[in-house]
């Protein structure tokens, strides 16, 4: 069976922290007029989640409407400050040597589980040289829901449809979020301890596999792609 992997972005592939919470900033002053008083917490959440929580913390109701002008409001920014990206952050060690490797193999189909907006996943990931390998227009993405777990459900529909094949999921990310997201629909759940949670918390979590970093590009594929 052909192997789709799933990878998280933010501390898996990239680090580019704080530049959630100053886009954030500018969307809401442009959205509502409101300075950030209350700042979410962002690792291994979706943006549906952030933004809902954000918005309620604000004293606003979260709306569909609301919300959907906040995120055009969060990719307004994104593209106007996308050329800025190199300098606010840089890829992960091996994240780029993971990426290439993965595509060489004729049985594995790479995409994204990530709680950014697809829009955003496409500018960050570009800005390192790192969107040339990923199907963008199957991975599950932060505006499908609340909860994470469902992000994969999306992510393995819509592979499975484009190919017309059934797909054995691999997820790969840096929190126990990631994990549970896999876990929840028996994906196997690789954890990289490059974000602010440790080797420990990720194997506690369940992960089947738990990674320091990408830098060992042989021990990923033999954890994405196992022999026998």
């Amino acid at each position: 069976m052909n192997t789709l992997v799933l990878w998280d972005i933010d501390l898996t592939l990239i680090d580019a922290r704080g530049l959630g919470h100053d886009w954030y900033r500018t969307a809401l002053r442009a959205t509502a007029g409101l300075d950030l008083v209350h700042v979410p917490s962002f690792p291994g959440r979706t943006e549906r989640a952030i933004t809902r929580e954000l918005l309620t913390a604000h004293d606003l109701e979260p709306t569909e409407e609301l919300v959907s002008r906040l995120h055009a409001a969060l990719i307004d920014v994104a593209t106007r400050e996308r050329e800025l990206l190199p300098a606010r952050g840089h890829a992960l060690p091996g994240a780029a040597a993971a990426l290439t490797a993965l595509a060489r193999r004729p049985d594995v189909v790479q995409s994204l589980v990530t709680g950014n907006l697809v829009e955003i996943a496409r500018f960050k990931l570009a800005a390192f040289g790192l969107d040339e390998h990923l199907d963008f227009e199957i991975g599950g993405y932060g505006s499908v829901s609340e909860h994470r777990p469902e992000l994969v459900l999306e992510a393995v529909r819509l592979a499975t449809a484009k190919h017309d094949r059934e797909f054995r999921p691999v997820v790969i990310g840096d929190t126990p979020h990631d994990v549970d997201a896999a876990l929840r629909h028996g994906a196997v759940a690789i954890g990289v301890a490059t974000g602010r949670s440790s080797a420990a918390e990720l194997r506690d979590s369940g992960a089947h596999v738990v990674l320091d970093d990408l830098s060992d590009t042989a021990r990923l594929l033999a954890a994405v792609v196992p022999r026998g």
